[in-house]
């Protein structure tokens, strides 16, 4: 078992190396996708490897041909489904299990936070349940991921696809924002911050901006979003993820068994017709179809709602039906 262990993880590097060797190689069109198949697959064998070494099968009980999948292994590892590194592989996986149909390389700076963490992540926990030291195979200074910083906007986005895929990733794009401001975790996501100060010495500033005509390069101060795309990022799944953190950073019990879940925000949705307020939701509608995202309004109304009274807060809502 021992053998088949080191091996699993010998193989476990080998995939990591090749998902490194991809993604920061600028002539590979397709290096988000090579990317996320190889980092899934580097997590996979290696904590496999760590379920051996705890004697534990790593094969289906109902197919003991069939070993478990990446995501059966994390719910195994990391229990904890509010674990920040289980949350940032979730996402990656979510990645590779849809970059067969939509093009990503668009929103590639949306995803390199979310990559660089999951490198880092996936190098202390090789270390921590292996002993096995990356830099002794590869060099430290490859083990940074490069990404392109030209994202293209919202408005760029609809004019370049689709309106049903152009939806789609303005979509993938938001629930990313979302949970990085939320989780707020280097090792969910690690970002590459760019900020701007304003001074008053020519010789202290790396360019030049004005409010008015008296400059080359523009800017007008915005003080009202208006596309709903930027102002209402939460999808319904991303409610109840941020939700659900607050509460427990908060340590607050809502008396219902299943916790804040698909049922509960349903209940709030209706009873307090969030869907007509457009401070709360927004409905986006492509042809026939259509769907709703929501506020970081929406999300603090239902913390301070669910605070005023967490034994009682669902029984309220279920009695008012």
């Amino acid at each position: 078992m021992k053998n088949l262990s080191q091996r699993l993880v010998d193989k476990s590097v080998e995939a990591f190396i090749m998902g490194l060797e991809i993604y920061n190689k600028p002539t590979i069109k397709y290096r988000i996708e090579g990317f996320s198949f190889f980092i899934c697959n580097a997590w996979e064998l290696m904590l496999k490897s760590e379920m051996l070494n705890r004697n534990l099968s790593i094969y289906f009980k109902d197919n003991p041909d069939r070993t478990l999948s990446l995501e059966n292994v994390i719910k195994k590892i990391y229990s904890d489904d509010s674990t920040r590194i289980r949350l940032n592989l979730e996402r990656i996986i979510e990645l590779r299990n849809i970059s067969t149909h939509y093009i990503t390389e668009d929103y590639e700076l949306k995803y390199a936070p979310l990559f660089q963490a999951c490198v880092l992540n996936y190098i202390n926990e090789l270390q921590r349940f292996h002993g096995r030291d990356i830099t002794e195979t590869i060099a430290q200074n490859f083990l940074t991921i490069s990404a392109s910083y030209e994202p293209l906007t919202n408005e760029q986005i609809r004019l370049k696809y689709p309106a049903e895929i152009a939806e789609k990733f303005i979509q993938q794009a938001n629930a990313i924002d979302v949970l990085v401001s939320e989780y707020n975790s280097d090792k969910f996501a690690i970002g590459v911050k760019q900020n701007l100060y304003i001074t008053k010495k020519k010789a202290e500033a790396d360019f030049v901006v004005s409010i008015a005509n008296q400059s080359l390069s523009q800017v007008t101060i915005v003080k009202d979003l208006k596309d709903p795309s930027e102002t209402h990022k939460y999808s319904y799944g991303n409610i109840i993820s941020v939700v659900n953190d607050r509460l427990n950073k908060k340590n607050i019990k809502l008396n219902y068994k299943s916790g804040f879940n698909q049922y509960v925000l349903t209940l709030i949705i209706d009873f307090y017709s969030i869907k007509t307020d457009e401070k709360f939701a927004y409905c986006h509608k492509i042809g026939k179809s259509e769907h709703y995202t929501y506020s970081q309004q929406f999300v603090d109304f239902i913390i301070i709602e669910i605070e005023k009274d967490p034994l009682n807060f669902v029984e309220s809502l279920k009695k008012s039906k």
